[in-house]
């Protein structure tokens, strides 16, 4: 009899249930996008962020302070210390090696041209374009192609084994330059294949291999510095722990855990002799705006159910109040609040389960969609997520109903049947 009570119910109403498992499908269908989106968002928005540069830097342990005005590096080519450029592949070969997405070494290095009977003094900057490297097995590509790709070049970009060398747009405009031409530099001579364009204070220098800049040097495999590109989890409190006052399991989990720190921690391990530190403004701001994006969404799916709730709600009271009839027949015949309760909550389960299953393939399909439109990638749909969404539609579908079933049980069944309700 209960099933059959049951069966009649959306028989007789399938309008009704229709709407409201059309609120339910809809809310259900908003929240698995919006929660798988979440769930797989972070390492999608960390590469997006990737490409405002790196997070890292990793400096000589001794070194001293550079003094560089205008772009142009004022410090003695001797002074200060130096990394090896034979210890840089080991960046692969630590704990996050997956999360690191590419480094660039920097050799600047002071340089003069003569022009016009005049002297100059300018920066060479040494660095990797795109060169292979390998540790172990592992074979790569890095430089600033990667860590910097808003990098623009007009010419073409040289070869990290050639003697090619960028010119700053505003020095190449400065010395009257363009591709092709070849430049002496503190008595080396250079190939010009392209204009750099960047923004920032490369746009007034010299940018080469780091082998020319070590040759101008006179130092075989010095690196001053090293900018680590690197997906990480933005930065809390226990981020903020000091490791050195850690043990155990604590410790553990904090090395296990791709924050800024912790990476850099593992790279300045790696590194003998180095300094290795976040670059507070590029990651801060990226815990920033992951932190905004996932509110976003959060509250986003919070509208989406609440919606669903009220539309539920709506359905629920009107289809009730249709039968307040069935309901009163049902009292006078003896049914407790707890068989007539007990109906339309199972009506309500069956609704929310249906429109839970509809949802969750829905929302996949979209999440997909989303991936595809905004990362150029799929979005990763956990299974365990199924029977959260089930147990999500059935607690929205729950607190849309309850009100409406409550005034059910109410009902006085004289005043039901005489349709004085």
């Amino acid at each position: 009899m209960f099933v059959r009570l049951v069966y009649e119910s959306f028989r007789r109403q399938k309008r009704r249930k229709l709407l409201a498992g059309a609120a339910i499908t809809l809310g259900v269908t908003i929240a698995t996008a919006m929660i798988a989106v979440a769930t797989d968002i972070g390492d999608k928005i960390n590469r997006e962020l990737r490409t405002i540069g790196a997070n890292i830097l990793v400096t000589p342990q001794e070194d001293t302070l550079d003094v560089e005005i205008g772009g142009v590096n004022l410090k003695p080519p001797s002074d200060g210390a130096f990394l090896s450029e034979a210890d840089l592949p080991k960046i692969k070969g630590t704990f996050w090696r997956n999360n690191i997405t590419g480094f660039a070494p920097m050799l600047p290095v002071g340089v003069t041209h003569e022009r016009d009977g005049k002297t100059e003094n300018l920066t060479l900057l040494g660095t990797y374009f795109a060169k292979h490297v390998s540790f172990g097995k592992e074979e790569f590509t890095t430089g600033v192609r990667s860590t910097y790709p808003w990098w623009k070049v007009s010419g073409a970009w040289p070869d990290d084994g050639s003697r090619d060398v960028l010119l700053g747009e505003r020095l190449a405009a400065r010395l009257l330059a363009k591709p092709g031409d070849v430049l002496t530099f503190s008595g080396h001579a250079f190939h010009v294949s392209g204009i750099l364009s960047t923004g920032g204070s490369e746009d007034n220098q010299v940018v080469a291999p780091i082998a020319l800049a070590q040759e101008v040097l006179g130092k075989p495999g010095a690196v001053r510095r090293v900018y680590v590109s690197a997906l990480t989890k933005p930065e809390d409190a226990f981020a903020r722990r000091d490791p050195k006052s850690m043990s155990g399991p604590i410790y553990d989990r904090w090395y296990c855990s791709p924050y800024p720190q912790s990476i850099a921690f593992q790279l300045q391990v790696a590194i003998p002799h180095s300094h290795a530190e976040q670059i507070r403004q590029v990651a801060q701001n990226e815990g920033a705006v992951l932190t905004r994006i996932e509110g976003l969404i959060f509250l986003v799916t919070l509208a989406a159910l609440f919606a669903s709730a009220l539309a539920v709600s709506a359905a629920m009271a009107t289809a009730i109040f249709e039968r307040r009839a069935e309901v009163g027949l049902m009292k006078a015949l003896g049914a407790g609040r707890f068989a007539v309760a007990s109906i339309f909550f199972a009506e309500a389960t069956l609704l929310a389960l249906i429109g839970g299953f509809v949802g969750f393939a829905a929302g996949g399909m979209l999440a997909h969609q989303i991936g595809r439109s905004i990362f150029n990638s799929d979005i990763a749909i956990p299974p365990v997520l199924f029977p959260v969404i089930l147990a999500i539609a059935v607690i929205v579908t729950f607190a849309g109903s309850a009100a409406a079933i409550r005034n059910a049980v109410r009902l006085d069944p004289v005043f039901a049947l005489r349709g004085e309700l």
